[in-house]
């Protein structure tokens, strides 16, 4: 999550993340993650920005009995939620979680064998000083490995526009700041000038499917930085709003939900 203090939740939000961002929109792209990563047993992984926790949950079962899983946030709501998250199936270790910023991070020089971040980098208020610290506490011929939105989705546009039209321009564009992002070729120099070796880029698709888009919208919408902006209007307005995005993403219907494509770019470097 977020390092900018606009972007943060409380727990209560948090939790309803867990619920709908996680479950819709970050969980179906951590097997592309974990997939690129190739983890072996004993290696020590480090899940930068962690959420809730879906990437280190999916990383511990990786590892081994030997391995180690650590992740970092800045918010306080958000680590709550994932201590409280049970282990997955075949995990052999306790995850650490730890509160702190990508920006200076408490761990000594190479102390993880991978580092994945998974929709975080957008976030952090200078990303070449967060790559620089994820370089440092990485050991020689490290692994990072950094997952962001390749653009809006279909999704983002139209719960965006249906923010300015209802509620203002300034929070259509807070919602919208998690798909603001470097694309391929500024990721890759981006990575390159932190110090990292080359990095690959490697983009993939798939198709989201949503539930009931009318309740869908306000359930994920409670769990976001925006919640406080659409609980102040009225009901009658947000069932308005609801309709408006479920009007606009009617090409992508799929019964009372909708399938809509989305992508990600992710980046594979090493130290």
């Amino acid at each position: 999550m977020s390092e900018q203090p606009g972007y943060q939740v409380s727990a209560d939000a948090a939790e309803k993340y867990e619920e709908y961002a996680t479950r819709y929109f970050m969980g179906p792209w951590v097997a592309d993650l974990i997939g690129l990563a190739d983890l072996q047993k004993g290696e020590r992984v480090l899940d930068l920005a962690c959420g809730t926790g879906v990437v280190a949950r999916q990383a511990a079962t990786k590892v081994g009995p030997t391995g180690q899983v650590t992740g970092l946030d800045f918010n306080a709501g958000m680590l709550a939620v994932a201590r409280a998250t049970p282990s997955l199936p075949d995990t052999t270790i306790p995850i650490t979680w730890v509160e702190g910023s990508a920006m200076a991070m408490d761990f000594p020089d190479a102390s993880f064998d991978v580092i994945l971040c998974q929709q975080g980098i957008q976030f952090f208020p200078d990303r070449l000083t967060s790559l620089r610290e994820m370089r440092r506490v990485l050991v020689t011929g490290g692994r990072l490995l950094l997952s962001v939105w390749r653009s809006a989705s279909p999704y983002n546009i139209a719960v965006g526009k249906a923010l300015e039209r209802y509620v203002n321009a300034d929070t259509a564009t807070k919602y919208l700041a998690s798909r603001v992002v470097p694309d391929a070729e500024a990721l890759r120099g981006l990575v390159g000038e932190s110090g990292f070796h080359a990095a690959q880029i490697h983009a993939r698709a798939k198709t989201l499917h949503l539930p009931s888009i009318e309740t869908f919208v306000l359930q994920h919408l409670s769990s976001s930085p925006v919640a406080a902006a659409l609980a102040a209007l009225s009901e009658a307005q947000r069932a308005e709003f609801a309709k408006d995005v479920k009007s606009a993403l009617q090409p992508f219907a799929e019964g009372d939900g909708v399938a809509v494509p989305d992508e990600v770019n992710i980046a594979v470097a090493h130290k």
